[in-house]
């Protein structure tokens, strides 16, 4: 069994020190929905929200439902502190210096795109080189087509080898090509690969280039520490590790987003407004326009304390487990291709693989009659798809309430599925 722990864990998420496993028919009644006997695969996708969290947002509509910064009372003052609690909470989640490089978004892609939008159109000029990868999901390199084509920019990638690891070869020789920009994923969202962050993020600054890590598998399964690997940016959404959808966040170093441009205007970033023209709050206000999620930002402050309280080595060893388990029964099984690199340190739970002579949809809607829930298509990196040659995959995803009879039912349903199309 492997047994490793993310190099950019954060103490403070270090949970039993005696290093007691988890206990997951306990975790499991913290979650409503495997009340109803489903067995749910896909938290790649978007995780399931514990009690915990629907109950710390229903207490700010139920106690304190007011805007946030915006009035003298006390709902509103209470709202206002809970809401900064969080920022603080994020903070120490992933070791920024300050809660003033936390900026709320919407979600990973927002940030993704706040990056593209503000520093982009900012420092970019025809010419300049932006290197990414092509295991990126949708969000990581739409946003930098655009940026490129808007530009004149070049947009290069770096591929993978036959373990679905990056190709560290070319993504050396494109750094001696001075990029402006460098964007890749910390763990793939469709063949699981764990990318050394640190090591390419020295690398890339060796060559001059600034950093954008798109942290929405890694931060959730991993956690993260920016200051450890000096990353520039780092995006992670909320509703990938137990939190509400809507919400998510963005890391910037303090002196690029004081640099940068905002990317939205209107009520909130403000600092005053005159017919001749405006001035802006600092960051991370600048950045953050209009009415925010401001239940989903509570309730993401919840999700933490709940990760955190488990504790990420725990949540780790037992997602390895389940790895371990479903890569080697999976293997056993005759006309099924798994891609990406075999359990390991550089390997998260997630298993993308495909069925000879079985469309991935077809798969998912025979699982699906079981109760089974898995992925099924592109995964949105349809040129990772391009590259490994298939139409799809089947993705089985695990996160910390998954069981192992969850994965022994999958099994069943891939033999049931065989038999049918046999």
């Amino acid at each position: 069994m492997s047994m490793s722990t993310s190099i950019y864990e954060h103490p403070t998420g270090s949970g039993d020190p005696a290093g007691a496993p988890l206990d997951v028919t306990a975790i499991r009644r913290d979650f409503p929905i495997f009340e109803t006997g489903v067995a749910y695969l896909d938290s790649a996708n978007t995780s399931q929200r514990p009690n915990q969290v629907v109950q710390k947002m229903e207490e700010y509509y139920r106690q304190y439902n007011a805007n946030v910064e915006r009035a003298a009372y006390k709902l509103s003052e209470q709202a206002t502190a809970e809401f900064e609690a969080v920022r603080e909470k994020v903070r120490v989640f992933i070791n920024a210096r300050s809660k003033n490089e936390i900026v709320y978004t919407s979600g990973t892609t927002a940030g993704l795109n706040l990056v593209a939008y503000s520093w982009g159109r900012t420092n970019l000029k025809a010419g300049d080189l932006i290197v990414c990868t092509v295991m990126e999901h949708h969000s990581n390199l739409v946003p930098w087509q655009l940026l490129a084509q808007e530009k004149q920019a070049r947009l290069e990638f770096v591929d993978i080898d036959e373990q679905g690891r990056l190709r560290r070869d070319q993504f050396d020789a494109l750094l001696r090509q001075e990029p402006r920009l460098v964007a890749f994923t910390h763990v793939s969202n469709t063949l699981g690969t764990v990318n050394p962050v640190k090591e390419l993020t020295a690398e890339a600054h060796a060559a001059g280039a600034l950093v954008v890590v798109d942290g929405a598998q890694g931060a959730p399964h991993l956690g993260f520490d920016v200051q450890a690997a000096d990353v520039d940016f780092y995006a992670f959404s909320s509703h990938k590790m137990c939190g509400p959808t809507g919400v998510g966040v963005l890391y910037g170093k303090r002196a690029l987003l004081d640099a940068m441009p905002p990317f939205l205007a209107g009520g909130e970033m403000i600092s005053a407004v005159r017919l001749e023209g405006t001035t802006f709050r600092e960051p991370p206000h600048k950045f953050e326009a209009g009415t925010q999620a401001i239940a989903e930002v509570i309730g993401l402050g919840a999700a933490i304390d709940y990760l955190q309280g488990l504790g990420y080595p725990a949540m780790r060893a037992h997602e390895d487990a389940l790895t371990d388990y479903a890569y080697e029964s999976l293997s056993e099984l005759d006309g099924v291709r798994i891609f990406g690199p075999p359990p390991g340190p550089d390997k998260a739970g997630v298993l993308s693989f495909d069925v000879a002579g079985i469309h991935p949809h077809d798969v998912s809607t025979i699982l699906d009659r079981t109760g089974v829930c898995v992925r099924s298509g592109h995964n949105c990196t349809q040129p990772l798809m391009h590259r490994l040659d298939v139409a799809g995959t089947v993705r089985a995803s695990f996160f910390l309430y998954t069981e192992r009879a969850e994965i022994d039912r999958l099994l069943a349903g891939l033999k049931e599925a065989q038999r049918i199309f046999a």
